[in-house]
C-alpha cells in the first residue's frame, strides 16, 4: 500500500516538472515583445477607448503612435492637442496641431414644423427603423428621434429633448469622438469646427427633395433657392442636390446668409442678438421733420 503511494506521488510530480519544462519551452520560443513605451503612451491617452482616433482603443491606438514614424496623421480627439504634445514629447516625434470640433445636428425638423403622418410600432432603433421605413413624416431625410446617437455617445454629452424630438448636443462635454455620426443611419450629425465661443453656421436641413416637397414635409426645410449662396464674400456656401451646404473652412461667420433665407433653414448659434436695422427713409424723414421745425 505504502509503495503503491509512493509511486502515485513520483509520477504525478514527475508529471508536474515535464509539464513545467513543456511550458517554459512554449512561453520562450513563442515570447512577444513588447515595448515600453506602448505601455508608457497609452498612460497618457484618456483611456476612453471610444475609437474616435480610428483605432479599436487606446491600447491600439498607442501601439500605432509608437510603431509609426510619422504621426502627423494621428490624433486623439478626446485628448486633444494637449495630450497629443505630451505623447509627440514621449517619442520624439512631431504632431500636428488640430482645431477642436464639435457635433452638430444638421435637423431642426421638430413635431411643430415636421409633422407626422404615419406611426411606427416597431423596434424603438434608429437603425432598424431606416431599413425598413422612411420614417413617421414625409422627409425621408430627417432624424428618425429614437436616439441612437444618444445611446452611442459615452460622455453624457448628447440627451432626446422630449419636446421636439430630436437630440441636444452639450457642446462643453462633446469631445469629437465621432460615435454619434457613426450611429446615425441618416448622416444628420457632422462634426464641425469649434470655433471661440462656440460660433457656428450651418444648414439645418438634408431634405434633397425639390423645393415644393420639401416644404411641405417640413416647414424649415431648404428649398434650393441659393440666396444664401449668391449673397455669400466667401463663396462658402455651395448647392449640391437641391440643397445648401456651409463650408466650415470657407465660412468667416459674416451670418449674411442668414437673414435671407426664406425659410429659416439656416442655423446660426451662440451669436449675439441682431441690432435692428434703421430703414434710410426713416432716417430721411426724421432729419426733414427737424429742419421744418426749425424754419418754423
Amino acid at each position: 500500500m505504502t509503495v503503491s503511494v509512493l509511486y502515485s506521488v513520483l509520477l504525478l510530480a514527475s508529471l508536474g516538472i515535464i509539464a513545467a519544462v513543456v511550458l517554459y519551452v512554449v512561453s520562450k520560443k513563442f515570447y512577444v515583445y513588447e515595448n515600453p513605451l506602448i505601455a508608457e503612451v497609452e498612460e497618457l491617452l484618456p483611456s476612453a477607448n471610444c475609437g474616435g482616433c480610428g483605432s479599436p482603443g487606446c491600447k491600439s491606438f498607442a501601439e500605432k503612435l509608437v510603431n509609426t514614424d510619422d504621426i502627423s496623421d494621428l490624433f486623439c480627439p478626446v485628448g486633444g492637442n494637449d495630450v497629443m504634445k505630451l505623447v509627440a514629447e514621449t517619442l520624439g516625434k512631431e504632431v500636428a496641431e488640430k482645431d477642436p470640433t464639435v457635433a452638430v445636428i444638421r435637423c431642426q425638423g421638430n413635431c411643430e414644423v415636421r409633422r407626422k403622418t404615419s406611426e411606427y410600432q416597431g423596434p424603438k432603433t434608429c437603425a432598424i427603423s431606416a431599413m425598413i421605413y422612411s420614417g413617421e413624416t414625409d422627409c425621408q431625410y430627417g432624424c428618425l428621434g429614437d436616439g441612437d446617437c444618444v445611446v452611442a455617445c459615452k460622455f453624457d454629452a448628447m440627451y432626446m429633448d422630449e419636446e421636439n424630438g430630436l437630440p441636444i448636443i452639450i457642446s462643453d462635454k462633446c469631445t469629437s469622438c465621432g460615435a454619434c455620426v457613426d450611429a446615425c443611419p441618416r448622416d444628420i450629425i457632422e462634426m464641425r469646427p469649434k470655433n471661440k465661443r462656440d460660433l457656428k453656421i450651418f444648414v439645418g436641413c438634408l431634405n434633397e427633395d425639390k423645393a415644393g416637397i420639401a416644404k411641405k414635409a417640413c416647414d424649415v426645410a431648404c428649398i434650393g433657392c441659393s440666396k444664401c449662396e449668391d449673397v455669400c464674400p466667401k463663396d462658402a456656401v455651395i448647392m449640391i442636390n437641391n440643397l445648401a451646404y456651409i463650408d466650415p473652412v470657407l465660412c468667416t461667420l459674416c451670418r449674411k446668409c442668414v437673414p435671407v433665407c426664406p425659410t429659416h433653414s439656416i442655423i446660426e448659434t451662440n451669436f449675439p442678438p441682431r441690432k435692428e436695422k434703421i430703414e434710410v427713409k426713416k432716417v430721411v424723414e426724421n432729419v426733414e421733420s427737424v429742419k421744418s421745425q426749425t424754419n418754423a
